[in-house]
């Protein structure tokens, strides 16, 4: 599996571009997943559902299935948070693996950048992130591409990985 991550502070731009990366690749009849980290706890079930009653009462882990997905909800409890890595061995294999957030990890990466946050880029610092998707010109050491330029980012990516 390839990978390519899209990195960036908090309302930089990242969920949007990510949307819009995974429907304009898988458009190209290239198959892709997606792995997000979240800063935040966050649940992916309701109380009083059966698979929440399952988790409440105890269950390290909870598969909920149907015909159309499956779901596996594991309670870490004490245990350390999954790396990257970890969390890429339990996926089944497709051609691209498009990663939000983990900026500290070393795949290839996309910064996505907007003014109006007031952060500072992270690519200077940082040389896994290979371009910048940014809302505002900018003259840096590495390809910069509109933010909204879904085509042009998804053919660098592509490109970078050999897809």
């Amino acid at each position: 599996m390839k990978l390519y991550g899209v990195t960036g502070w908090k309302n930089a731009g990242k969920t949007g571009l990510m949307e819009r990366l995974v429907t304009e690749i898988t458009g190209r009849g290239i198959s892709v997943s997606t792995v997000k980290h979240a800063h935040h706890s966050f649940d992916v079930d309701h109380p009083g559902k059966d698979s929440h009653r399952h988790r409440q009462a105890g269950a390290n882990e909870v598969v909920l299935a149907s015909r159309n997905r499956v779901a596996i909800m594991q309670e870490l409890r004490d245990a350390p948070e999954p790396t990257l890595e970890d969390l890429l061995a339990r996926m089944r294999p497709v051609d691209l693996v498009l990663i939000e957030g983990y900026k500290r990890d070393r795949h290839p990466k996309v910064e996505a950048f907007r003014a109006e946050t007031g952060n500072d880029l992270i690519a200077p610092g940082d040389p896994t992130i290979r371009a910048i998707a940014s809302d505002t010109p900018m003259s840096v050491d590495r390809p910069v591409f509109d933010l909204n330029d879904t085509v042009s980012i998804a053919d660098f990516i592509l490109r970078e990985v050999g897809l």
